[in-house]
Formats: C-alpha cells, sequence, structure tokens
C-alpha cells in the first residue's frame, strides 16, 4: 500500500507566529539606497541645493567685497574664501567617501596646510613647518588613496568626465 497524507497539526508555536504576521501590515519597500553608475552621491539635504547655494553667496560676496575695499572689503573677501572653501570642501569629501571620485591630493593639501598653519602659529620655524606639512602631506596621499581604493571597489583612481 502507499503512503497516506496526514495532516499535521500546527504547533502553538506556529499558529501565534501565522497570527501575528497576518495581523501585522505589510512595510513599503524601503527606498533604493544604490546610485547609478556616473551619478554623484546625494548630500543628506539632497532637493536643497545647499553646497551650491553657498559657493554662489561666496563668488557674490567676492565681487562685492573686490569693488568695496577698505576693511569691509576685505572681510567681505576673507568671508567669501572661507564660505567658498567650506562648500568645496563639503562636496569634495562627499564623492571622495563615496568612492565616487579620488580627490586624495585635494584632501590631503587641505589636512597639510591645516596642520602647518596651526604649527605657524603655534610659533616653530617655518623650515620646521614646511617640513612637518610636506611629510604629512605625504603621509595623508596615502591615506585618502588607501580609502578611496576600499570606497571604490577596489580602483586607485577615478576622475574626469564622463
Amino acid at each position: 500500500m502507499g503512503r497516506r497524507s496526514r495532516k499535521r497539526r500546527a504547533s502553538v508555536e506556529e499558529r501565534i507566529a501565522a497570527s501575528s504576521a497576518a495581523t501585522q501590515p505589510e512595510r513599503p519597500a524601503a527606498a533604493p539606497t544604490r546610485r547609478r553608475p556616473g551619478e554623484p552621491p546625494k548630500p543628506p539635504w539632497h532637493p536643497f541645493p545647499l553646497a551650491e547655494l553657498c559657493i554662489l553667496l561666496a563668488l557674490i560676496m567676492g565681487v562685492a567685497g573686490f569693488f568695496t575695499g577698505g576693511q569691509r572689503g576685505l572681510i567681505l573677501l576673507i568671508g567669501a574664501m572661507v564660505l567658498g572653501s567650506a562648500a568645496t570642501l563639503e562636496f569634495t569629501l562627499r564623492e571622495h567617501l563615496s568612492g565616487f571620485r579620488s580627490h586624495s591630493v585635494l584632501l590631503a593639501g587641505v589636512v597639510a596646510v591645516a596642520c602647518g598653519g596651526g604649527l605657524f602659529v603655534a610659533g616653530l620655524s617655518r623650515p620646521a613647518v614646511i617640513v612637518a606639512a610636506a611629510a604629512l602631506f605625504g603621509v595623508a596621499v596615502a591615506g585618502f588613496r588607501e580609502l578611496f581604493k576600499r570606497r571604490s571597489g577596489g580602483l586607485g583612481w577615478r576622475g574626469g568626465f564622463r
């Protein structure tokens, strides 16, 4: 004789799991976190063009500072440089850390200039500051390059226009 199929009685745990799954509403599908190849990474404030507006404001302040002159013009020029540099550094760092484009030299230069400025203000001699900043620049380029390799899937450099 052949085997007969028997209905297996569901255990208590299986019945509880089935009833709780039936009562929970379905979750909406998560938004895709991957971007298409060739598409730059989006900032956290995505629909709002914050970096672009900061660069535009820096350009306006720079032109106004150039034509104003005097103490007020100098303040406008310094503010334009700081604002433009901060906005550029933000999207440069975002592109580098996401593996979109390599900005190892630029980021290492920022680190070296900041450290060199701190050492100069601390009172080190100019040759010592230059040597320390150059050494830090070399180490930082190597570090940022390795970081980009990890983030980009092994590529050592990716840049240019597509």
